[in-house]
């Protein structure tokens, strides 16, 4: 399993959900946006956002599945989203990027800037070889920041998403090693 750790950038901070984060979570959580691209349960209650923010998303860390971070602003100490790490396969040393960004924080790159940070703690401290994103094709935000973020367009997963309004084609994004390294031609 990862450690619970805290990851900082020059405008956020990166660490374990707390109690303190349910109301803005449970915020997120519901915003229109949020819920039109993510199959999060409707509607998305104040129990729901307390139960992530207090032990599932701690319970994923713990059973090895990845880590999930509350995103943080450094001056407010306020939630503006999550990233993290699921789908984790220790042996091949793999996992799949995911993130959602709060309603009042976006348009700001928040998005981007967690996920480099994270991708690049995973990378290099704990020398995984392959990190995936995957986002809806019409998802235009996610797939900019994923680009933004430094990942690689790799190409279309078809109907393997599915939605609230059904089933979905997924774009195959990655960042691997030696993409950090710049040793790819294409970095």
């Amino acid at each position: 399993m990862f450690p619970e750790t805290v990851l900082r950038t020059d405008r956020l901070v990166l660490r374990p959900f707390t109690a303190a984060d349910a109301q803005d979570t449970q915020a997120s959580c519901c915003d229109t946006l949020t819920q039109h691209w993510l199959p999060l349960p409707r509607p998305y209650t104040l129990d729901a956002a307390t139960a992530w923010c207090t032990s599932v998303s701690h319970a994923l860390r713990e059973s090895g599945d990845g880590i999930h971070f509350a995103v943080t602003d450094t001056r407010t100490g306020r939630l503006t989203g999550t990233v993290g790490l699921k789908k984790t396969d220790w042996r091949g040393l793999t996992s799949e990027v995911g993130y959602w960004v709060s309603p009042w924080a976006r348009g700001h790159g928040i998005a981007a800037e967690a996920t480099r940070a994270l991708a690049h703690w995973a990378l290099t401290d704990h020398r995984f070889e392959r990190l995936e994103l995957r986002a809806a094709t019409a998802n235009t935000a996610s797939r900019k920041t994923a680009l933004a973020a430094g990942f690689h367009q790799e190409g279309i997963l078809r109907n393997a998403g599915f939605v609230h309004d059904g089933r979905v084609d997924l774009v195959l994004f990655s960042l691997v090693a030696d993409d950090l390294r710049g040793s790819r031609p294409d970095a």
